[in-house]
């Protein structure tokens, strides 16, 4: 079986290329794969497969070609991943898979979203996301109040009180959450404000525990899902928010037609052969 590693923001794949569905990947074999002293190591497996080749895939054939089976690194699935898309899509670009880079559709669990490959970025119109309701999240002694936000996938945005800083937060273990809110698990968001930026209307730094991976240097859904609070707690309509992660700066744009963008760098690393 062959392999790429690629990463975006630090937030890492492994991707393998199934283009007529013929592999089936057990949990075990993906967290075997992203086990980080027994395997390759990463965040999670993107699987590369034709739409219609796919059973979860096959209903949007129609709209894109190309699926993205994605899996955490415990090998659950997972329905949308920010960062994983934009990997996914320098895989198909870099392999000749697709040609118009002003367009490249991709299915996931989470629908149809499309790409636009713009040099070392990739920007990806994702889906909406709706902030529905409040919770709280736990770590150690502390709770903070939270938005849970709906990016395709479920998340907890919660902004830091009392000036705490980010890296005071112990996410060596999952933070607690309310499992009625969220019965299937949630990322989980820490938010603080940052320094004004002349290219960005908001700058907010986050740290993220992802459902199924743990902390990671960076999620694209968890961005979108902080910039969608931070633009409605500052009353802004429209807007974009640039959003620091320890792996690095991710983009979040809401438009006048009413799209949401998430723009960052997608990085191929290395190929390979598993044994």
């Amino acid at each position: 079986m062959h392999f790429s590693k690629g990463h975006g923001t630090g937030n890492d794949f492994v991707i393998v290329e199934d283009v007529d569905g013929a592999l089936d990947l057990s949990a075990t074999q993906v967290a075997d794969l992203c086990h980080r002293r027994f395997g390759i190591g990463a965040d999670g497996v993107l699987r590369v497969v034709r739409a219609a080749k796919d059973p979860a895939g096959a209903a949007m054939a129609g709209d894109a070609e190309w699926f993205m089976d994605y899996r955490n690194s415990d090998g659950s699935i997972a329905e949308m991943c920010g960062n994983g898309v934009r990997v996914f899509t320098r895989y198909l670009v870099a392999h000749g898979l697709v040609s118009d880079l002003s367009d490249i559709p991709v299915a996931t669990r989470a629908g149809v979203v499309h790409a636009v490959v713009e040099g070392d970025q990739i920007r990806v119109h994702m889906k909406s996301p709706s902030l529905y309701a409040a919770g709280t999240a736990t770590t150690g002694p502390l709770t903070f109040p939270g938005v849970a936000v709906d990016c395709g996938n479920p998340h907890l945005v919660c902004q830091l009180h009392d000036g705490l800083a980010l890296d005071s937060l112990d996410l060596h273990v999952a933070p607690g959450f309310d499992k009625t809110l969220f019965p299937s698990g949630v990322n989980v968001e820490f938010v603080v404000p940052a320094p004004a930026l002349p290219e960005a209307d908001l700058h907010v730094a986050m740290r993220v525990y992802e459902r199924g991976s743990g902390e990671t240097l960076s999620c694209g859904s968890g961005a979108l899902a902080v910039g969608a609070v931070a633009l409605r707690d500052a009353g802004l309509a429209m807007g974009t928010v640039a959003v620091d992660l320890p792996g690095g700066r991710l983009t979040v744009t809401h438009d006048s037609e009413d799209r949401w963008w998430l723009a960052g760098p997608a990085v191929l690393v290395a190929t390979g052969e598993l044994l």
